[in-house]
């Protein structure tokens, strides 16, 4: 049935349904191929943790640094890396001090170590519980000598590991992947 035939003129209508009909199904394609896209799953080998990553990201063999690195095609200085360390007794104390204290200790021991050539600040940290783990959720505008950076990171410690998954881009950038970056961290899981 045609929803204009009684209150439109048969031109009008014509014209109308020609055009709608098309501009209705490009909206639905659309809205389909962005439900889809966005977000990929990245499973470790071992099966021990998940997180997603970015559509068009692709992965980076690092040695010596962290166990997880991707970074994007097009914006080459946006990363997400995932360090897994050992749990140190000075990692357990701030976990046991809360969001704050974690947000600083990581701070002070890799995103802007004392005598480094960066300075950062902590803008936000929060705890959220996850299957019976906690995870800490932090923000930070990082300083290098030539530009800012904004960083997400979540940490959580389990079965003497100390996983730290962060999503980096340029101050210039944060405004269009702050909503992508925290789906991102969000999604960091522990699986067994």
């Amino acid at each position: 049935m045609d929803p204009f035939r009684h209150h439109l003129p048969g031109k009008l209508r014509a014209r109308l349904t020609g055009w709608l009909l098309p501009l209705m199904l490009a909206l639905v394609v659309v809205g389909c191929s962005a439900s889809a896209a966005g977000l990929n799953a990245y499973r470790s080998p071992d099966g021990r943790y998940a997180f997603l990553y970015p559509t068009g990201w692709t992965r980076v063999q690092v040695s010596g640094g962290p166990q997880v690195v991707f970074h994007d095609l097009i914006h080459t200085d946006e990363t997400l890396s995932l360090m897994v360390a050992p749990v140190t007794p000075a990692n357990e104390a701030a976990e046991e001090a809360g969001a704050q204290a974690v947000g600083e200790r990581l701070l002070s021991t890799a995103i802007a170590p004392a005598g480094g050539d960066r300075s950062a600040e902590l803008v936000a940290a929060r705890e959220r519980q996850q299957e019976g783990r906690t995870f800490y959720d932090l923000e930070y505008t990082v300083q290098l000598s030539d530009r800012q950076r904004h960083e997400l990171a979540t940490v959580v410690a389990d079965r003497g590991r100390l996983y730290t998954l962060s999503a980096s881009t340029n101050d210039l950038r944060w405004g269009k992947v702050q909503g992508l970056f925290e789906q991102v961290i969000g999604s960091f899981n522990l699986t067994s």
